[in-house]
């Protein structure tokens, strides 16, 4: 997919310059599951995912412009009312953008690997943020992760075990691709060449 050309009017940033946690069902206009992506990339993902699921709120975290605009653009374009799109870096915002338990879902889909060891502290899944989320998340809630490199994926994991989130299937477990899941434009490019994705779907106890 083509890089989007920079569209000039910012999304997000009436949610992003908030002290405290809004009343997610006045900006919404409705009630209904509230969920969170994590770096969302080109948009298919979470496009796809509001348009079969127009009852869920869907708030995207995407720290490029481009592509955080163009997302939101083709989102309202689409007619989607349940999504909302930010262009801002998700670890500084979601610690104060959502009350503790408020989440049925988180997704991360492809987080960037990072691949200098330099930048491993960039990473997004750290112990404390890793907490965090687990704290977001209802009792029961579920947290989606899906990755193409094997060592990222096994180290997140190890993570978000420790931080106590319960993986159904054992330990270390990957979760096998679910036909009825949502796929992201890249793990779709995956699934038509056969390359391995590393998927997780781990719960907050209840």
């Amino acid at each position: 997919m083509a890089r989007p050309p920079l569209l000039p009017d910012p999304v997000g940033l009436h949610l992003a310059g908030l002290d405290a946690s809004p009343d997610w069902d006045a900006e919404f206009g409705f009630p209904g599951p509230l969920e969170l992506e994590i770096g969302s990339g080109a948009g298919g993902h979470a496009l796809e995912y509001c348009r079969r699921n127009p009852g869920t709120r869907f708030v995207a975290f995407e720290w490029r412009k481009k592509y955080a605009r163009d997302t939101q653009d083709r989102g309202n374009k689409m007619g989607l009312k349940n999504l909302r799109v930010l262009e801002a870096d998700a670890r500084f915002h979601v610690p104060r953008l959502f009350a503790s338990g408020s989440l049925d879902v988180i997704h991360l889909q492809f987080p960037d690997p990072w691949w200098k060891r330099a930048h491993f502290k960039r990473a997004v899944i750290q112990p404390d943020f890793a907490r965090l989320l687990l704290d977001k998340l209802k009792p029961g809630g579920l947290f989606d992760m899906r990755t193409d490199v094997q060592d990222r994926a096994v180290n997140m994991l190890s993570i978000l075990e420790e931080a106590g989130f319960v993986n159904p299937l054992g330990k270390g477990v990957f979760h096998p691709y679910d036909p009825e899941e949502v796929p992201s434009t890249r793990e779709r490019r995956y699934l038509a060449s056969g390359e391995p994705v590393y998927r997780a779907r781990l719960r907050k106890p209840a």
